[in-house]
């Protein structure tokens, strides 16, 4: 692998505008975000996530194939940057680097688009967040989004930034697999309406069970805040309420664990 200069200084330049994408101000300015590890880069490029540069520590390298991964991300023209093992640190939001962190451009999809996207040859299957707060859960239903092959995910009233880092990391690349679409409660509505496309609304005040419902057509599964659920405006458009059975005393799951049940039942009668 060709190595040019490597940056040592903590100071320079470049080095100090990744460390300040850390903040959403920061980040909704310059319309870029931070993408670290191999499993998220290696998604990235798969997804065609557009690199601007990547930034890599070979003192900090887990395994053996990050050199072959460099590669292809500089055949695609990004630029590459080696730094020392301090500066990688002061660049790097996590405990454990793994030795590559890229700066990439935000790409922002509109609920339009969502046309060409779904599958030919089986009905729309979208998942609906509103409002969720926590990026750890954000990432999780990414993750489960990608492994359900939903076509869409559209999130609404948007709390959490999906380009937080913490966001990237907890979906582990799966940001880059699954269409992601930010839109508001009224548009996203509206579309699913004017398309056809019915709302399952999910509640644990619901009285059938989301087994019993009619989830092999097309469906956009909707779910709700961590604290308080779908607000009353989904409630009110959904077009089936489903609850997942609570037999303990705890009223309600976490939304990731209870998104991930309702994507699977999708699957199920599908199959």
């Amino acid at each position: 692998m060709n190595k040019g200069v490597i940056i040592t200084s903590l100071q320079n330049p470049r080095v100090k505008q990744g460390v300040k994408l850390r903040d959403k101000r920061e980040r909704d300015k310059s319309q870029t975000f931070l993408i670290e590890g191999y499993r998220e880069l290696s998604r990235a490029v798969e997804g065609g996530a557009p690199l601007e540069v990547l930034f890599y520590s070979p003192t900090h390298f887990l395994g053996s194939n990050e050199e072959v991964l460099i590669e292809t991300i500089r055949n695609q023209g990004v630029e590459i940057i080696e730094v020392s093992s301090p500066v990688f640190e002061k660049l790097s939001y996590r405990d454990r680097p793994d030795g590559l962190l890229s700066i990439a451009a935000q790409t922002h999809r509109t609920l339009e688009s969502l046309d060409a996207l779904f599958k030919k040859g089986r009905p729309p299957f979208l998942l609906i967040a509103e409002a969720i707060e926590k990026p750890g859960n954000l990432g999780t239903i990414l993750r489960s989004s990608d492994a359900a092959k939903v076509d869409a995910l559209i999130i609404c009233d948007q709390c959490t930034d999906i380009f937080n880092p913490n966001v990237v990391r907890a979906s582990v690349g799966t940001l880059f697999t699954v269409p992601v679409i930010e839109a508001t409660s009224a548009e996203t509505i509206a579309y699913l309406k004017k398309r056809g496309i019915p709302i399952v609304a999910s509640s644990p005040d619901a009285t059938t069970l989301f087994t019993d419902a009619p989830l092999s057509g097309p469906a956009a599964i909707a779910v709700g805040t961590e604290q308080l659920g779908l607000s009353k405006e989904w409630m009110k458009e959904g077009d089936i309420q489903v609850k997942i059975p609570m037999l303990g005393v705890a009223d309600s799951l976490n939304v990731a664990t209870a998104t991930t049940l309702l994507l699977y039942e999708v699957l199920r009668q599908r199959s």
